[in-house]
Formats: structure tokens, C-alpha cells, sequence
């Protein structure tokens, strides 16, 4: 849904009484949040043995599940995602794409480094894991790569947006290869990941960022919006080609993309910024 078509849809009454009772919850849940992370993951990050999470990444999930649901979100799960350690790579739309890979697995997500000075938020990412890049930097890129490899060979999973930022209009946009390479120094398979969401099976595009949409703009405006499922398609591997990381890019963006589907017709053809 476009903006235009979203201010000629009939007004949704109950907007107002998902306020009333989300934001206390909501509230909470943070509380909770902060208590994890102080208590828990402090102590508790650990690694995959035999299949078998570790308390802290279970802890992750929970909280990821539960934040998607104050919002209206039900998470579920296609596919099945490789054991630890694996890089996954996602299409990216929403804020709320790493909570919904959270609720499925969690991973060490590599974010851009302005969420570091987000006030509590940052905190709590870089406590859960979360590897900052300065976009447009390459002696950052190859801090963070280098940062990823070593958590890939210490068994930790790492998920990136290959995207390098979120996007609009359900557009999927051109994968950088550069990246790819952090997989193939710690030897760990790639796993593409479509994030995508739905309404009784339909694709919907409007829970990611309208165009010229800000952080807090989107928050609000989906902290009132209508329940919608919230899908993580756990899709084939990519095989690994040392000699061509633009082709293991290319595969992977094509396995996304065919997941998501088309884009719907509302959406129009326009640009991703």
C-alpha cells in the first residue's frame, strides 16, 4: 500500500484501543528486555553444542517473539535454518527485521553504527551481540568483516543485510558482494533468509518504511496497526564460489526474491532510496 492509497483506506477505529493497551505492554516488555540483558545475556552468550541453543539465545528469541506480538505481529517459520555456525543473509525493509529473525534464531546481526547512540537501544543491541558499521567507510567494513570471521570460527552465527540499508516499496534491491567474503574466510555456509509479511497468505509491504518515512514514524504507526503474520523463510543454501562472491550475491538475491513474490500492485514501480 502506497501512502496515497493508505490515505484514501477507511479509518481503522480501532487504532486508538491498540494504543491503549500496547504501549503499557510495551513499556514492560522493554523493563524486561533491559533485565535480560543485564542478567542473562552478560554471562550467558555461549554457542550451539549437539543442536542445542544455549539459555541466552533462548532468552533472545523469547523476547524477540513477544516484542512482535505487542506490535500485532505472529512470527512463523519456513524452512529450517542451519545449525551454528552460518551466515544469513536477509532482505531488508523494517526495523523489526532483526526481531523477526530473533524470533527464529538468534544471531549476531551486523547494524549500522548510528543504533549504538540510540539512547537504551544500543546498549541492548551491542549486549545481544549487534557488530556496528559506519556505512560508507571501508576501514569500518573491514573492521566488521574481520569481526565477523571471528565470530563465525568461534561458532557463532552472524546475520547481514546484504542490501547495505533498508529499503521501500517491497523493492529488493542489489546484493553487495564484498561481504560474502567473511563467509567463505571462516569456511561456513551461506544461508539466504527472506523476511516477509502477510495477511491471510497475501503479501503486504506496508510494514516496512514508507518512502521519506522516519524511525519513529514507522514505530508509531505500526504499534497501531492490525495483527499481520510475520514469515522467516529459511531458504537453500548457497554454494560457496571463492573466485566469484558476486555470483554466491546473485543466488542469493534470487532465492530471496522468488520467496517473497511479486510485488503487489498497489506498491507502484518506484525506487528504493
Amino acid at each position: 500500500m502506497t501512502p496515497d492509497a493508505a490515505s484514501q483506506a477507511p479509518p481503522d477505529r480501532m487504532r486508538p484501543w491498540r494504543y491503549l493497551w500496547r504501549i503499557p505492554l510495551l513499556v514492560l516488555h522493554v523493563l524486561f528486555g533491559v533485565l535480560i540483558c543485564a542478567l542473562i545475556l552478560s554471562w550467558s552468550q555461549g554457542v550451539m553444542k549437539d543442536g542445542r541453543e544455549p539459555f541466552g539465545h533462548r532468552a533472545i528469541r523469547l523476547w524477540s517473539t513477544w516484542l512482535l506480538r505487542i506490535f500485532g505481529f505472529r512470527s512463523r517459520r519456513f524452512g529450517k535454518p542451519l545449525a551454528d555456525p552460518v551466515m544469513f543473509v536477509a532482505n531488508h525493509t523494517s526495523w523489526l527485521d532483526i526481531e523477526l529473525m530473533h524470533t527464529q534464531r538468534a544471531a549476531c546481526f551486523v547494524a549500522k553504527a548510528e543504533i549504538a547512540g540510540w539512547p537504551l537501544v544500543g546498549w541492548m543491541a551491542a549486549r545481544g551481540g549487534t557488530i556496528f558499521h559506519r556505512r560508507g567507510s571501508n576501514h569500518s567494513l573491514a573492521s566488521v568483516m574481520q569481526v565477523m570471521v571471528e565470530r563465525l570460527r568461534a561458532g557463532r552465527s552472524v546475520a547481514v543485510f546484504p542490501e547495505g540499508g533498508s529499503g521501500y516499496n517491497g523493492v529488493l534491491r542489489v546484493f553487495h558482494a564484498r561481504i560474502f567474503q567473511a563467509a567463505l574466510d571462516a569456511e561456513v555456509p551461506v544461508q539466504p533468509v527472506a523476511l516477509r509479511f502477510a495477511r491471510n497468505g497475501k503479501r503486504l509491504i506496508d510494514a516496512g518504511f514508507r518512502e521519506g518515512e522516519s524511525f519513529m514514524g514507522n514505530f508509531v504507526r505500526l504499534l497501531g496497526e492490525a495483527p499481520l503474520d510475520a514469515e522467516v523463510h529459511f531458504l537453500e543454501p548457497v554454494p560457496a564460489s571463492p573466485d566469484a562472491r558476486r555470483r554466491m550475491a546473485e543466488a542469493s538475491r534470487a532465492r530471496i526474491e522468488q520467496s517473497l513474490g511479486p510485488v503487489p500492485a498497489a506498491a507502484g514501480a518506484g525506487e528504493p532510496a
